[in-house]
């Protein structure tokens, strides 16, 4: 029994044990080959002021500002459109997409701000 467990853990490295070198020399470990390259904090960051915008923007945009917000976007679990995409849909002109969502995100910017 003994010998088995010593088998099984002979492959076993520590996450800290260094396995190569980058091009300065410096010992590369595996946990440095294996770390999720997204920043926890930046997520969370991210996922706050989403809420955050959530709950400002019906008291801070129109119907039309929301709705153009929304789609340019993709907030709500819709598909980011471009501003042609949106002037199609909406049957207006995208420099008056473009307006629209200029002035509504200066709105946004500014409520954040306070």
């Amino acid at each position: 029994m003994f010998f088995r467990n010593i088998k099984k853990s002979s492959q076993d490295i520590p996450f800290s044990e260094p396995i190569d070198t980058d091009k300065d020399g410096n010992p590369l470990t595996l946990i440095d080959t294996i770390a999720d390259k997204q920043d926890v904090a930046e997520e969370i960051d991210l996922k706050l002021k989403l809420e955050q915008l959530q709950k400002i923007m019906p008291a801070t945009l129109d119907k039309r500002e929301k709705q153009i917000i929304t789609m340019r976007y993709g907030l709500s679990g819709t598909k980011e459109l471009t501003q042609n995409e949106i002037a199609k849909k909406l049957k207006i002109s995208r420099s008056y997409v473009s307006r629209i969502e200029k002035a509504a995100l200066l709105k946004l910017r500014k409520k954040f701000d306070e």
